[in-house]
């Protein structure tokens, strides 16, 4: 592994941008890389001006974790499943809301592509993080949204929300026995939350292949597995092409669920 500090510079703001400049704009040597999230795939969706295109500018280096998410809504709201859930919505249609940490992000697409295959009308309402979209869904301002488990598994457990299913293929670990929206509802329903790390596309081949090397040794150590297991994470190392094959197919679902569903760029 790496013999040689690493330093985490958080660079936030404009929806993955400021981050992305910071990166573009180093030495593309291997010494300056991207901690992409799942965004960095869905963010032209809303946005009417994009200066990057994410697979010309990057190369995929590997992917790091998922992050399970799950459909949460207020208990009071009338629905113990996924299928009563749309059933409800169907029968009122407009009158459920929910709420997201911001337009673009991972719980906004996820909930869009739920109301596009399942073919229901929620309100979406948009907050600048995920807090106060938490705080609203609790005081009951908001009928629910789509939240990662970490947030999600104590708020559930102390019966402040309900849970009606995990977003992704499988069932997740930290919550074994809620289904997944797939298995109860929506057939082939599939919403990731993921992070990965990317390299400006100029970097050598040979340094991508030497970085995913030392990462993915790094990431298979049982204290990075149990470490990862506490924030309900799921640990994922692959190849160079294996995660760009990932952010292509990821663009390009995003890209078709934003026309299907009308989705109209604010930004």
């Amino acid at each position: 592994m790496f013999k040689q500090q690493v330093v985490v510079d958080n660079k936030p703001g404009g929806g993955t941008l400021v981050g992305m400049d910071a990166v573009l704009n180093a030495p593309h040597d291997g010494h300056t890389l991207y901690l992409s999230p799942s965004t960095s795939t869905s963010m032209h969706v809303v946005r009417k001006t994009m200066p990057y295109e994410v697979m010309r500018v990057f190369t995929g280096v590997t992917q790091l974790v998922i992050l399970p998410q799950v459909l949460v809504i207020h208990p009071g709201v009338q629905a113990q499943t996924v299928r009563d859930y749309i059933a409800l919505a169907k029968r009122e249609p407009g009158k459920l809301s929910y709420g997201s940490a911001g337009l673009g992000t991972a719980p906004h697409m996820a909930m869009e592509l739920l109301k596009s295959m399942a073919g229901i009308d929620v309100q979406h309402i948009p907050y600048r993080g995920v807090s106060q979209s938490v705080t609203d869904i609790l005081g009951g301002r908001v009928s629910g949204m789509i939240l990662n488990v970490l947030n999600s598994k104590p708020l559930v457990e102390q019966g402040q929300l309900r849970a009606l299913g995990v977003t992704g293929r499988t069932r997740s670990e930290a919550l074994p026995n809620l289904p997944t929206i797939a298995e109860s509802a929506v057939p082939n329903y599939e919403a990731l939350q993921w992070f990965g790390i990317l390299a400006p596309a100029a970097t050598p081949p040979d340094i991508v292949e030497l970085l995913q090397k030392n990462i993915a040794e790094g990431f298979r150590t049982p204290e990075m597995k149990a470490r990862l297991a506490i924030d309900g994470a799921e640990g994922v190392v692959n190849t160079p092409a294996e995660f760009n094959a990932l952010i292509k197919a990821e663009i390009e679902k995003w890209t078709a669920l934003g026309k299907a569903a009308n989705i109209q760029p604010e930004e």
